[in-house]
């Protein structure tokens, strides 16, 4: 038995998607325990090309059962909408996908209440990505929440929404946002949760029956572990714990089960929205990184920032999660630079020469830092057709076992290239 956890070790985007597909044909459960529909990955295999962001990788591997556990919190609509594209792939659902009724629902209410936040702090916006993530996990924590066992009792449903609707309404009302209508909220969620109602069952026992049998699980972390609410950058973050150590409240596992923590991180660093990043590269080899990269949000479609490799932030969300092996993504990306650089720690300008690391400070704090770097020759050829690491140029094997040595973590897969078979294993 091996209870494997995915985790981003960057602010999201780092391609766990493509593992959690590839590492899922030895699983017999792949889980999701966090997040929303907030942030997306795309898959890349013989199905054809699918753009997710709550449905588990693990429904492309006959056989795997796909778990949402309670710490994810569901837009129906979008759950709705990735059922019928497996639908259509002729992948088969049934008694395979299994979704908590302790997940919260995000409500119509959530996106406007975000929209108008984020308007009233003018400047000072987090750069959200508008689906309604930060008050429907603030409704969670201030017993306001509506869950999927609210929609089995339509009665209580009722009740729970009136409430709500006469808090959120005058609030939007402020801003100039027409209130909402009780009726129109009330049938649309009761249909949507009857779509959805054969799926809808708590999955701790299953949970619990695969461990004792020696089951394979695997579970999906969304996000990247510098958009933890706690450990993040806040906050400029996301509202859920994005962390390995998340999977025990968010899916109901006990931390003891988790011995294999996998983390996902690019050759290089992107982020989206507001916040930090010490390593941007705001001029032309940036905007190379951009082009060649894709970097372009699957939720959003908004261009990811993008620069050089942070090894410091790397070797804190390694240490954090508790990470036994790398997987890097995305080096394809670097084929053309005559040089590449890494960043090493952060020179702040209260501490002169000393350097800094990633946890001693916050958000603002951080802004302030710059990068130190080392400098390597860069490959100039491609290396999309490598399938072993011998293959890869020699700087680039210099380049892949110099961020082993500073982030302390031994890279056993190596991406050139989105699909499956694009992929070096060490």
């Amino acid at each position: 038995m091996t209870v494997t956890t995915v985790v981003g070790c960057q602010w999201g985007d780092e391609a766990k998607g493509k593992f959690v597909d590839l590492l899922a044909e030895h699983a017999s459960i792949v889980a999701r325990y966090n997040g929303g529909d907030n942030a997306g990955h795309t898959v890349v295999n013989p199905h054809g090309v699918f753009k997710l962001r709550l449905t588990p990788n693990g429904l492309f591997n006959p056989g795997v059962r796909c778990l949402i556990g309670p710490g994810v919190v569901l837009n129906l609509d979008t759950l709705l909408s990735e059922i019928s594209l497996f639908q259509k792939a002729g992948i088969d659902l049934h008694d395979r996908l299994w979704i908590s009724p302790r997940c919260h629902i995000v409500m119509p209410y959530h996106p406007l209440l975000e929209e108008v936040y984020e308007k009233a702090k003018g400047k000072a916006k987090t750069g959200t990505t508008r689906r309604g993530m930060g008050p429907v996990f603030a409704d969670k924590v201030s017993y306001n929440g509506i869950r999927m066992f609210d929609l089995l009792e339509p009665s209580q449903f009722a009740e729970k929404l009136k409430i709500q609707l006469a808090v959120k309404n005058p609030i939007l009302q402020v801003f100039g946002v027409p209130p909402l209508d009780f009726e129109q909220i009330y049938q649309e969620k009761l249909a949507q949760f009857a779509s959805l109602r054969q799926w809808v069952r708590e999955p701790f026992g299953l949970v619990q029956e695969t461990l004792a049998g020696g089951g394979n699980i695997l579970l999906e972390g969304a996000q990247g572990a510098l958009l933890d609410n706690n450990w993040g950058t806040y906050p400029f973050c996301t509202a859920s714990i994005t962390l390995s150590g998340g999977a025990a409240a968010g899916l109901g596992i006990a931390p003891r089960h988790i011995d294999r923590v996998i983390g996902v991180t690019k050759a290089y660093t992107t982020r989206v929205g507001g916040g930090p990043m010490p390593t941007e590269l705001t001029g032309e080899t940036g905007e190379i990184i951009q082009r060649a990269g894709q970097e372009y949000g699957t939720v959003t479609g908004r261009a990811r920032r993008c620069g050089w490799f942070d090894a410091e932030l790397a070797r804190f969300t390694c240490q954090i999660n508790g990470v036994t092996e790398l997987a890097l993504t995305k080096i394809d990306v670097l084929d053309s630079l005559p040089t590449v650089k890494i960043c090493t720690g952060y020179h702040h300008p209260s501490s002169g020469d000393q350097l800094r690391h990633y946890w001693e400070g916050d958000a603002h704090w951080l802004e302030d830092c710059q990068p130190l770097y080392i400098e390597l020759p860069g490959w100039k050829q491609p290396t999309t057709q490598a399938r072993r690491f011998a293959e890869l140029p020699p700087q680039a094997q210099a380049y892949v076992h110099q961020i082993e040595e500073l982030v302390g973590v031994a890279v056993r897969w190596v991406s050139v290239g989105p699909g499956r078979d694009e992929t070096i294993v060490i």
